[in-house]
Formats: structure tokens, C-alpha cells, sequence
């Protein structure tokens, strides 16, 4: 069986280095964009099961994404985990409404991300 793919879109080096290699540890394999127009290039190529997403990102921020996601019959069902440091509750509540599966605050707690990406691709699958 294939590893689950995530795409892991965010602008921070080290956050980027650290999910990396704490979803490698867990089995999964990851693909990374910067910004947010090479985020939609990268998932139309990569194809992921799921993307996690930062909402403040250069050319384009997580909501243009998600948007732009949406938008296409191709990435429509991919899951979205949203992962920012932006105002949590208008944040929050506009990027449900936009089609994300799950939001999270930074810093996160790995234990509650991994499980709830555990859980989203048990849900989408």
C-alpha cells in the first residue's frame, strides 16, 4: 500500500523541516511549497491526500489556496488542514466556510495534528 502524500504549505523554513520529518517518522509522504502559487502548481502535480495549509503566505495567502482549490473538479476533494498564527476566530470560521477540514492554532501540538490527519484521511478516504 501506497504511503499517504501531504502537501505541506507554509513559509517558515523550520516549521516547514520540522513536519517534514516528524510525517516521514509516520509513515507518510511529503511534498513542500512556499507560497501560494506554486501551493496550487505543486497539488495539481503532486496530487496529495491531503494539504496542510498556513494561511499567511507570500504570492498568494492560504485563502486565495483554498479558494482556488475549491474552484478545480481536480483538487476539490483534497482535505485541507489549516496551521496559522492569524486571529484565531475570524480565521477560523472563514476557512470552514471555505472547505477546510480542520484549524489549528500556532504553535501546534503534534499529537492533536497527526491525529487529526489520521482522522481526515480516514474520513476522505
Amino acid at each position: 500500500m501506497d504511503k499517504p502524500k501531504i502537501l505541506i504549505v507554509d513559509d517558515d523554513p523550520d516549521l516547514v523541516l520540522g513536519l517534514n520529518m516528524r510525517l516521514q517518522a509516520n509513515h507518510y509522504d511529503t511534498a513542500c511549497a512556499r507560497e501560494g502559487i506554486s501551493a496550487v502548481s505543486m497539488a495539481y502535480r503532486e496530487r496529495p491526500d491531503l494539504i496542510i495549509l498556513d494561511l499567511g503566505l507570500p504570492a498568494g495567502d492560504g485563502f486565495l489556496v483554498l479558494e482556488r482549490l475549491q474552484q478545480s473538479t481536480t483538487l476539490a476533494s483534497i482535505p485541507v488542514i489549516i496551521l496559522t498564527a492569524r486571529d484565531r476566530e475570524s480565521s477560523r470560521e472563514r476557512a470552514l466556510k471555505a472547505g477546510a477540514s480542520a484549524f489549528f492554532q500556532k504553535p501546534i501540538d503534534n499529537g492533536r495534528l497527526l491525529c487529526a490527519i489520521r482522522t481526515t484521511l480516514r474520513y476522505w478516504s
